[in-house]
């Protein structure tokens, strides 16, 4: 079953922000999305039926709910789920990463006990033509300016609900019933470039699908840390990083280093900050480098946060207050913006999320939305 609702702005503000529920098996729930999907101008792309083959038999093995919404996206198109040419998910395009500001709030250190984490979703307010170095295409809407929020229920396993800005399939945050939350940040902003070409889908997991994989296979933090080990995982443009909490108190950052190797960062029971830089690198957020004019002050964002944080018990006033300080500046010369603010609360296994309407300070009421029905 499926319902649609627009929740915040409107046709005449940046953004109009969907809400879409979903319920039934991941078959149906996977037909569903991909209905959507086509319906916002989405088609299967070829792929290499070798490459195809592997990744619908990996996903099989590891990621069953996903391979079940993929039988689903077959179901919709009319085509034979069995098929190598096309690659049935994808339902969209995501660009080269964004910035970002994240504080994991531990139960210890929050007022009422709740853990919760807060997040700065930051990315470019233009079209993806621009993104990628051209001009905008009659008609063409700002990348960002369509976000969904998406609460699947299914028959088995464990419900969620996740915001994403243009990718149906996969998300920049989400939360489970079982209270985990997974949120995705640009991982080194100094670094970062565009892909050089078109970026073809290999075997596991693509950037955006990691946090939907883990809030579908996972219940805390210790599962989540065994399945990303455990898995294969690719960059989908730019590399990110990930800051994963659970409803029992535990929170790390997953990230893997330019050699490839794999990191978890934990900070033990206190607060975890983390932006757009890698923490393996740099752990100690009292000695941290100067910003360059590339790294987007991701260490200035870092410190406040941390400073904000350190031996404070915070209220969720105060959670918010620290991310609103981080936010960029409403400035031509920035080329970013505040796109929405969530707090995720792991006890009540909810989102809060404030959407960007435009500048002036414009920003939708705080809606609430739940891990599951209620």
């Amino acid at each position: 079953m499926k319902n649609m609702t627009h929740v915040a702005g409107s046709k005449d503000d940046f953004q109009l922000v969907t809400h879409l529920t979903l319920t039934g098996s991941q078959v149906e729930i996977g037909r569903t999305l991909t209905e959507e999907a086509r319906r916002l101008g989405w088609a299967p792309a070829p792929a290499d039926p070798v490459v195809n083959r592997a990744r619908r038999s990996w996903f099989e093995r590891h990621w069953p709910q996903h391979h079940a919404r993929m039988d689903g996206a077959a179901a919709a198109l009319g085509l034979d789920p069995d098929q190598d040419e096309l690659a049935l998910d994808g339902l969209s395009f995501i660009p080269e990463g964004s910035g970002c500001s994240a504080m994991w709030v531990p139960p210890s250190a929050a007022t009422d006990g709740h853990g919760r984490v807060g997040r700065n979703y930051d990315f470019f307010p233009t079209t993806a033509s621009e993104i990628m170095g051209g001009t905008p295409r009659p008609g063409e809407l700002p990348m960002s300016s369509r976000p969904y929020v998406i609460t699947t229920i299914p028959d088995e396993g464990l419900s969620s609900t996740v915001i994403t800005m243009n990718d149906l399939d996969g998300c920049m945050d989400g939360i489970n019933s079982a209270g985990l939350a997974v949120m995705l940040l640009i991982a080194d902003f100094e670094t970062a470039a565009p892909p050089e070409g078109p970026i073809a889908p290999q075997v596991g997991l693509a950037s955006v699908q990691l946090p939907r994989f883990v809030i579908d296979t996972c219940a805390n933090a210790d599962q989540a840390k065994q399945a990303l080990l455990g898995a294969k995982h690719y960059d989908y443009g730019t590399p990110l990083h990930y800051l994963i909490a659970d409803a029992h108190g535990q929170a790390f950052v997953w990230e893997r280093g330019r050699d490839g190797s794999e990191h978890i960062i934990e900070f033990g029971d206190g607060p975890l900050c983390v932006t757009n830089h890698l923490l393996h690198r740099h752990p100690d957020p009292m000695d941290l480098p100067r910003d360059s004019e590339s790294s987007f002050e991701s260490f200035a964002r870092l410190r406040s946060l941390y400073e904000r944080s350190k031996g404070a018990t915070l209220s969720p006033r105060e959670l918010r207050d620290s991310l609103r300080a981080v936010r960029p500046a409403e400035d031509p010369a920035v080329p970013f913006r505040t796109l929405w603010t969530t707090v995720f609360d792991t006890a009540d296994r909810t989102l809060s999320t404030r959407f960007y309407l435009g500048d002036g300070d414009r920003y939708s009421e705080e809606l609430v939305f739940p891990a599951s029905a209620k």
